[in-house]
C-alpha cells in the first residue's frame, strides 16, 4: 500500500526534488492538485488547514496565562457587570414602570410590564447565534465595541419613552441586542489568554455581574427617587459608554479562520458562517437543550421578587437587601466554583451545574413559604451561591465539549436556545399573579424546570465517556490493522529478497 505523507511534512519547505522522490507534490502546487502517481495508486496530500484539530498555528499556540490578559479580564468583568447587573436589577425598574406607565384598574398590568425586562433578557440570548457568527468573521474587538454602541443608543432612546409600547422596542430589543453583541465576545476572548486558569478567570469575570447586582439596586432606588425614571436611564448610559472603551482591549491572539474561500471569493463559505461541527457531539446536543429546559423559572425571582416582598411584608420592607444577598453570594460562588472547576476533570464539571439547578429549583419553591424576612434572606443567599456556580462554568464546559476552535458558536447557539425560557418565564408569572392575586403558584412552578433540566444534564458525562471509549477502541483497531499491514509488507519484502538471491 502507498505510504501516507507524514503530516509534519505538509507545507514545509522541502526541496522539489526530494518531495517528488517521496511521491509528494512540490510545496507551491495547489492543494486540490497535489497528487503524484505511485505505480497504479495515487497519494493525496492531506490539507493541513482543514485537518480537525490541525497541526497548524492553533495547535502550537501557547496561552500567556496573564500579561495583557489581566486587563482583558477586567474589561470582560465590567462587561458582565454592566450588562447583567442592569438586567438583574430590573426588579427595581419594574416597580417604577408600574407607577410610571400603569394603572391599578389594569388587570394585565404586571403581565404587560414584565415583558419589558423579560424581552430584554431574552433578546440578549436570542441574538447570540448571530453574534457568534459576527465574532468569528469580524473578531471580538469590533463586535464588542459595536454592540456597546448600539446598547448605548437603545438605553438613551428608552429615557425619552412615555409609554410601554415603544419601551418594548428601545429597551427590550435595541438595548438588549447591543448588550448581546458586547457580552459574548467577553467570554470568547478569555480563551485567547488563559487555559490553565480559565475556570478561575471565568469566575472572576462573571463575578462582575454580582458586584453590580449588589450595588445597583441601592443606586437605582436613590436615583429613581431623586431624578426619576428617565434621568436614571441616562445615568446608566455612562455604563454602556465605559463598556465601549473596554471592548477596545479585546486584542485577539489565537489564529482565526480565513475570511475567504480558497478560490478567492469575498464571502466566507456557509460552513464557516454556521458551524455544524458542534452539533455532531451528542454531549453538546444534550447540554444545549438541557440548559434551556432548566431556565423557564430562572429569571422569575429577579423580576417579581421585589413586588412579592412588597405585597407580603409591606412597601417599607428593605427589599433591595434581597438582591444584594443574591449578588454577594453569587460573586462568592463564581470565585469558589470557578476555582473548583479547574480541578474537576473533563465534562464532570456538568455535575456542578446539576447541583446548582437542583438547589435553585428548591429555593424558588421556598420563597412563598417564607413568612419572615430572615427566611427570604437565607433563601436568596443559597440561590445566589449556586447561581454563581451555574454561570461561571458555562464557558469551561463548552471548551470541554467542542474544543477551542468551535467554542464561539457553541456558546452562541446555547445562549440563543436559552432566550425562549428566559423570555416567557416572567410574563407567565405576572399573568398568574394578575389572575390568582398572589405570587405563590408562580414561584412553585418556577422551581420545577431547574430540577428537570438538571436531571437531563446527568446524561452528559455518561455519553462522553462512551464516546471516548469508542474512539479508543477504533484507534486500537486501526493500530492493529496498520501493524498487520506492515508485517505483511515486511514478509513480502523478505520473500522477494530471498527469490532474488536464488
Amino acid at each position: 500500500p502507498a505510504e501516507k505523507t507524514p503530516q509534519y511534512l505538509v507545507g514545509n519547505n522541502i526541496p522539489e526534488g526530494d518531495a517528488q522522490a517521496r511521491g509528494e507534490a512540490p510545496p507551491d502546487t495547489p492543494v486540490e492538485e497535489e497528487k503524484k502517481e505511485n505505480g497504479d495508486r495515487k497519494v493525496t496530500i492531506p490539507d493541513q488547514a482543514a485537518a480537525p484539530g490541525g497541526t497548524g498555528d492553533e495547535a502550537d499556540f501557547v496561552h500567556p496565562e496573564g500579561g495583557w490578559g489581566w486587563l482583558v479580564m477586567l474589561a470582560a468583568m465590567w462587561c458582565n457587570g454592566s450588562v447583567f447587573g442592569i438586567q438583574n436589577a430590573f426588579g427595581i425598574l419594574f416597580l417604577s414602570l408600574l407607577r410610571e406607565f400603569g394603572s391599578e384598574t389594569d388587570e394585565d398590568l404586571r403581565f404587560r410590564t414584565a415583558w419589558v425586562g423579560s424581552l430584554s433578557m431574552g433578546m440578549i440570548f436570542f441574538c447570540s447565534p448571530i453574534v457568534s457568527v459576527f465574532t468569528d468573521i469580524l473578531g471580538c474587538r469590533v463586535t464588542a465595541v459595536g454592540g456597546a454602541a448600539v446598547g448605548l443608543i437603545g438605553l438613551l432612546a428608552s429615557s425619552f419613552v412615555k409609554s410601554l409600547g415603544p419601551m418594548y422596542f428601545t429597551y427590550g430589543i435595541v438595548f438588549a441586542c447591543g448588550c448581546s453583541f458586547a457580552y459574548q465576545p467577553s467570554l470568547v476572548i478569555l480563551g485567547h489568554y488563559f487555559k490553565k486558569r480559565l475556570g478561575l478567570v471565568n469566575g472572576i469575570v462573571t463575578a462582575g455581574s454580582s458586584i453590580f447586582t449588589i450595588t445597583l439596586p441601592f443606586m437605582l432606588s436613590g436615583l429613581l427617587e431623586k431624578v426619576g425614571l428617565q434621568n436614571t436611564m441616562r445615568v446608566l448610559c455612562i455604563f454602556m459608554f465605559v463598556l465601549m472603551l473596554a471592548g477596545f482591549t479585546y486584542k485577539p491572539l489565537m489564529p482565526v479562520r480565513p475570511s475567504s474561500t480558497r478560490t478567492g471569493g469575498l464571502c466566507p463559505p456557509l460552513s464557516q458562517i454556521f458551524n455544524i461541527n458542534i452539533w455532531r457531539s451528542l454531549g453538546y446536543r444534550i447540554w444545549a437543550f438541557g440548559i434551556p429546559a432548566a431556565l423557564y423559572g430562572y429569571f422569575v425571582p429577579y423580576v417579581h421578587l421585589m413586588k412579592h416582598v412588597e405585597e407580603r411584608f409591606g412597601a417599607d420592607a428593605n427589599k433591595e437587601v434581597l438582591l444584594m444577598c443574591i449578588g454577594i453570594t453569587s460573586g462568592v460562588g463564581r470565585l469558589i466554583f470557578g476555582r473548583v472547576a479547574d480541578y474537576v476533570q473533563g465534562v464532570n464539571k456538568v455535575y456542578l451545574q446539576v447541583a446548582s439547578f437542583f438547589v435553585i429549583g428548591l429555593m424558588s419553591m421556598m420563597i412563598p413559604l417564607c413568612n419572615i424576612f430572615g427566611g427570604l434572606i437565607a433563601v436568596c443567599l443559597l440561590m445566589g451561591l449556586f447561581d454563581g456556580c451555574f454561570i461561571c462554568i458555562m464557558a469551561p464546559i463548552a471548551f470541554e465539549l467542542v474544543g477551542s476552535k468551535d467554542v464561539s458558536q457553541a456558546i452562541g447557539f446555547l445562549l440563543g436556545l436559552m432566550s425562549v425560557p428566559m423570555t416567557v418565564g416572567p410574563p407567565i408569572a405576572g399573568f398568574l399573579r394578575d389572575r390568582l392575586g398572589n405570587y405563590n403558584v408562580a414561584f412553585y412552578l418556577a422551581g420545577i424546570p431547574p430540577i428537570i433540566g438538571g436531571a437531563v444534564l446527568c446524561l452528559i458525562p455518561w455519553v462522553e465517556a462512551r464516546r471516548k471509549r469508542r474512539e479508543k477502541e477504533a484507534m486500537a483497531k486501526e493500530h492493529n490493522v496498520t501493524q498487520s499491514m506492515l508485517e505483511h509488507d515486511k514478509a513480502q519484502g523478505e520473500s522477494k529478497a530471498g527469490e532474488s538471491i536464488l
